[in-house]
């Protein structure tokens, strides 16, 4: 290989080995756990599979084609996966194309791929079966798009402000419809775009999301230094979000995500985090967490007196707690007792 052929091999496959280093740190290592961070691991390993199957296979064309098939099979699940990924960030119910269609489209391809196999239908592969990935592809990237419609519009709307885990979700999700274009229109291009594009997006992503909580770091320092005694909201604003608070709790349940936070209730009710924060210290004279954790303790009490059979570590995963410990913690200092004194009690 010339220099320039060295070069372009070593950053398209950089970016495929920091996509499995991601992919472990999202599937293992970070906090809160979240099925979430799994289908974005998942997502990350598949399009690392992905880029890494194109990386060789434009530097040397005699690859085996088993390992393009499997390259193929990790390309025909990115869409699936960028589409759970969203789907388990965002609280919408309508629209959700159930598990179960998924889980077929994946054995139908599986069993296709195990009778008409790359290696003995190699013309099939590359022209129909190819295109085909790339239009499922697209389909679930629409999916998701839809999904995360509210998303997407606050890009436009500097009243809105994204939370962290939104903006990282945004920029995924436009990362993976870049990569797709580059892909579908290699045919114009060359084939190495879509590598050489998923390496770029990667680290622009990084950048961008790492600029993001460095910004909403400082802000919040900076929150933290106003005052807010002789500031207080108005009587009627502060009934009207404390109901609009209530219903989102009640109605939608809010608190059994275990990834709630200050910010991310604030942009659901499209106010500014410290606005919330002063409404719950001055109006209930609670903390955020206090405040969550006490309608997750309620629901946790009802699950206890209702089903005495169902394990404590699933009632706490239910209410929205991360861990048993947090669980027994919050419980004890808002009942006073122990989940298992309470059921002995009940």
């Amino acid at each position: 290989m010339s220099i320039n052929q060295q070069i372009l091999f070593f950053f398209s496959g950089l970016g495929a080995f920091n996509g499995l280093l991601l992919c472990i740190y999202f599937l293992f290592f970070r906090e809160p756990k979240h099925r979430s961070n799994i289908y974005l691991g998942l997502l990350l390993l598949m399009l690392s599979i992905r880029i890494g199957k194109s990386t060789f296979l434009f530097f040397n064309s005699n690859l085996s084609r088993s390992f393009l098939q499997f390259g193929l099979t990790a390309c025909f699940l990115i869409g699936p996966a960028l589409y759970m990924y969203v789907r388990s960030r965002v609280n919408d119910n309508r629209s959700k194309i159930p598990q179960y269609v998924i889980a077929i489209l994946l054995i139908a391809f599986l069993v296709f791929g195990y009778f008409y196999s790359y290696e003995s239908e190699p013309r099939l592969w590359g022209r129909k079966v190819v295109r085909g990935i790339y239009y499922e592809w697209l389909f679930f990237i629409i999916a998701a798009g839809y999904l995360m419609r509210e998303q997407l519009k606050s890009i436009f709307d500097r009243s809105k402000k994204l939370s962290n885990e939104n903006f990282l979700m945004v920029n995924v999700f436009i990362g993976v419809f870049l990569i797709w274009l580059a892909y579908f229109t290699s045919s114009y291009t060359s084939y190495i775009v879509g590598a050489v594009s998923f390496s770029f997006i990667l680290y622009l992503s990084i950048f961008t999301f790492f600029v993001k909580n460095k910004r909403t770091s400082s802000l919040s320092t900076e929150s933290k230094k106003v005052k807010y005694a002789n500031k207080k909201i108005p009587g009627s604003e502060a009934i009207n979000l404390l109901s609009r608070i209530e219903n989102l709790m009640i109605q939608e349940k809010t608190y059994t995500d275990s990834t709630l936070t200050l910010n991310k209730l604030a942009n659901k009710l499209n106010i500014r985090p410290h606005l919330l924060s002063q409404l719950l210290n001055d109006n209930l004279e609670k903390s955020f967490s206090t405040f969550v954790n006490e309608y997750r303790i309620e629901e946790s009490k009802k699950m206890l007196r209702s089903d005495s059979n169902l394990k404590i570590q699933a009632i706490a995963e239910i209410c929205g707690f991360n861990s048993n410990s947090t669980f027994y913690s919050a419980f004890k200092k808002v009942t006073g007792t122990t989940p298992a004194e309470f059921v002995k009690e009940g």
